[in-house]
């Protein structure tokens, strides 16, 4: 299901997001550099980190056995700390639930460039259903 709604997003197709790995309660995403991802030089705006961020959440969020009958979801909160600049290289997304409630989904996400430096960290809240 999370690779064919990354097929059809036209946000996830523009930014170039692909899914690399996707395990119970984890997903790996991937944001290759370009330029249109620029805020100036070679440092990648912070919407699309942020948006890769929200992205793998939401994977990670739905990478469970049980699908809901609802299949509607929502970001309901993103909390996003950047920790180093970006600069022209791509970027890994490691998003990992925490919790689960009934509807409410928990996850940490870690950004890291393609040297393996942690440029951003998130929090994110997601409602299944």
């Amino acid at each position: 299901m999370i690779e064919q709604f990354l097929a059809v997003s036209p946000f996830v197709r523009h930014l170039g997001i692909r899914l690399e790995r996707l395990d119970p309660d984890r997903a790996l995403l991937a944001m290759p550099f370009a330029d249109s991802l620029v805020t100036i030089g070679d440092i990648v705006h912070g919407g699309a980190v942020s948006a890769l961020i929200d992205t793998a959440a939401m994977a990670a969020a739905w990478s469970t056995p049980e699908v809901p009958e609802n299949l509607r979801g929502t970001t309901v909160g993103l909390s996003v700390q950047f920790l180093a600049a970006a600069r022209g290289r791509e970027l890994l997304a490691q998003a990992t639930v925490s919790r689960r409630g009934k509807s409410l989904c928990y996850c940490e996400v870690g950004v890291t460039d393609s040297d393996g430096q942690l440029v951003a960290k998130g929090l994110v809240t997601y409602k299944l259903g």
